[in-house]
């Protein structure tokens, strides 16, 4: 069974690790306890969205970013668990962002990204 819990602390880890810092500073800058911190990362502890954001408040990385990473590893070990099960499995593609552009209209801003068969308008509340 996959645990999404378990990815999202590998991820978290591994963010952590790349900047060089611990698991005290990060514990520190986020206000998380450090044995709750490291039990997210171990994939022991549920993280609420609250406690998400300040990590990656604490990481100076987008909780989108985040998300995406743990979408991608668990969609490797969807595969990887489908192949042990010899079932085959449809892969979702994700369209490649070709550009972004803003273009600021009365009110709020408009953001419009342009992926290759379509364009999504993002409007700022």
């Amino acid at each position: 069974m996959i645990l999404l819990r378990r990815l999202l602390g590998d991820v978290l880890r591994r963010q952590r690790q790349r900047q060089g810092r611990t698991l005290r500073e990060v514990s520190s800058s986020a206000r998380v306890s450090l044995g709750y911190l490291s039990e997210v990362e171990r994939g022991q502890k549920e993280a609420s969205s609250e406690l998400l954001s300040a990590i990656c408040d604490a990481l100076d990385v987008r909780m989108s970013e985040l998300m995406r990473e743990v979408s991608d590893e668990l969609s490797l070990a969807e595969l990887a668990q489908s192949a042990a099960a010899s079932e085959p499995v449809a892969v979702p593609v994700r369209p490649m962002l070709n550009s972004v552009s803003m273009a600021s209209v009365t009110g709020p801003e408009r953001v419009t990204i342009k992926a290759p068969a379509e364009a999504v308008n993002v409007v700022a509340a």
